[in-house]
């Protein structure tokens, strides 16, 4: 696990890479706050107008590919622009560079419009599952080109081999459980053909990629849409993976309203099934982020009671 110290360093380095890559694109920075700091270092560097998201915890597979990163970086420019030039209210890429990722110092980031964030969390969802309905409509005409299920990739198998190797948190039992979803999962997970062969009849679209009801921004002229990190081709269903019964309804209710179609519960139990186990994955990464022990503990133990894989063997 790395220490208090360690963490430190490494979110001192994002920042240093940060200003450094914002200083060479001609922003004025001489104060940079850290306004986040998990999976990502987010850095405004002010007094510019501009938001910086270094991402630091990253699965093996994912961090080896920094070319790979890059043009997932760009799918996610791409698309959080367009939103924007719809007129859709999300947190869209600063104006004062280009709208590109930048490498530094091994770390690959994007550069985002500072906006008005109210200090209030969000606590009730309700609202975020129509803004979701919402986001899938507008992103029905995104000429944008994604990869089929950006999160559901190599990183998956190759965390349970680190898991494998080092076994502090999945025993034996759950390690040949996961093994076996996997290979269940795979093939819907990684292609649209095997998905639409198994689904003939649901379409498939632009989607957030990563809990879009989540990923929303309180401002004082209203909520936006952020983190499209995962952008990416696939299913609505992903998107509202856990989100259960009610949030289910909500969704559709919305959905209905803007001529789309409401959530095929059959997907849904896949999606959820390969949620699960894409969070059981990340485990891996707990030695780069102490705190995903705890915080994943309750996802574990749901996951070792729910069917296998979703039910997509039957």
């Amino acid at each position: 696990m790395m220490t208090s110290q360690e963490l430190a360093a490494r979110r001192e380095r994002a920042v240093s890479a940060a200003v450094e890559a914002g200083r060479a694109l001609g922003l004025t920075v001489e104060q940079p706050r850290v306004l986040h700091d998990v999976f990502s270092v987010v850095v405004h560097l002010a007094p510019a107008p501009v938001v910086v998201r270094v991402p630091t915890v990253l699965p093996r597979a994912v961090a080896a590919d920094l070319a790979g990163r890059a043009a997932q970086q760009r799918v996610e420019l791409a698309v959080a622009a367009w939103l924007a030039r719809q007129g859709f209210p999300v947190v869209p890429p600063s104006p004062l560079v280009p709208e590109a990722p930048v490498q530094r110092e091994g770390f690959s980031m994007t550069f985002w419009r500072l906006v008005d964030a109210l200090p209030e969390p969000v606590t009730d969802f309700g609202p975020g599952f129509q803004a979701t309905a919402e986001l899938h409509a507008a992103l029905r005409d995104c000429p944008v080109e994604a990869r089929w299920l950006v999160p559901l990739d190599s990183a998956i198998p190759d965390s349970l081999e680190q898991l494998d190797a080092t076994p502090l948190f999945l025993t034996r039992e759950d390690l040949a459980r996961a093994r076996r979803e996997w290979a269940l999962l795979a093939p819907l997970a990684t292609s649209r053909e095997a998905f639409s062969e198994r689904f003939p009849e649901v379409g498939v679209q632009r989607i957030h990629g990563d809990a879009p009801y989540y990923n929303i921004i309180r401002t004082a002229s209203g909520p936006l849409m952020s983190d499209l990190e995962h952008a990416t081709l696939g299913p609505v269903e992903w998107d509202l993976a856990g989100v259960g019964e009610e949030g289910f309804a909500a969704y559709d209710a919305a959905a209905t309203r803007l001529g789309l179609r409401p959530l095929e519960r059959r997907v849904l139990a896949v999606m959820e099934a390969a949620r699960n186990l894409q969070v059981v994955a990340c485990l891996a990464l707990a030695p780069q982020l102490p705190l995903l022990v705890d915080a994943l503990r309750p996802v574990l133990e749901h996951w070792r009671t729910t069917p296998l894989a979703g039910g997509v063997s039957s």
